[in-house]
């Protein structure tokens, strides 16, 4: 397969995915209206009752995109990823790179999903090269067609948002757990 069929594939996945994300919910209030902070209050409920939640607003101020990720994690040890979906809009790397995360996250351990988001930020930070470990890049499974992606540095911080979401929002999880 050429560079530029490589290319072509990578960029009908994200499309893919930005068109039928997985994991977006409605429950965060649409912070682009002009009269968000006069409406009503949005939460999302914790599901399962063993699970403590935590959520984390990210803005791009560069393009505009924004997400709320929720996250329930599992009170017992090894504290599992239960729930994670997400709000939000933007652009379609933004979109696309949040569906994926669900995906590659959503029922894996904190340490794994936190190895993946590490993974994944290397992916980012390769300029377009991708990884020089292929067990890491297998195991970004679908998120490794943001590599194309990583050749654009403006481009970087939309596949992040999702990322620095998840990463927080678990983080306040486990803080809430203390």
């Amino acid at each position: 397969m050429s560079g530029d069929d490589l290319e072509q594939m990578y960029q009908e996945v994200i499309l893919e995915a930005s068109k039928n994300p997985h994991g977006k919910e409605r429950f965060a209030p649409d912070l682009a209206s002009e009269n968000a902070f006069q409406t009503g209050n949005a939460t999302v409920q914790a599901v399962h009752e063993y699970c403590t939640p935590g959520e984390s607003h990210q803005f791009n101020p560069t393009c505009g995109d924004e997400a709320t990720v929720h996250v329930e994690v599992s009170d017992q040890e090894p504290h599992v990823i239960e729930r994670l979906v997400w709000d939000g809009h933007g652009c379609s790397i933004s979109q696309a790179s949040l569906s994926v995360m669900v995906d590659l996250v959503e029922g894996k351990t904190v340490d794994e999903a936190m190895n993946l988001a590490n993974t994944f930020h290397k992916l980012m930070e390769s300029r377009g090269k991708g990884l020089d470990d292929e067990s890491a890049e297998e195991s970004l499974e679908d998120g490794i067609v943001f590599q194309g992606v990583s050749k654009y540095p403006m481009r970087i911080k939309c596949a992040l948002l999702g990322w620095e979401g998840m990463k927080d929002s678990v983080a306040k999880a486990l803080s809430a757990k203390a």
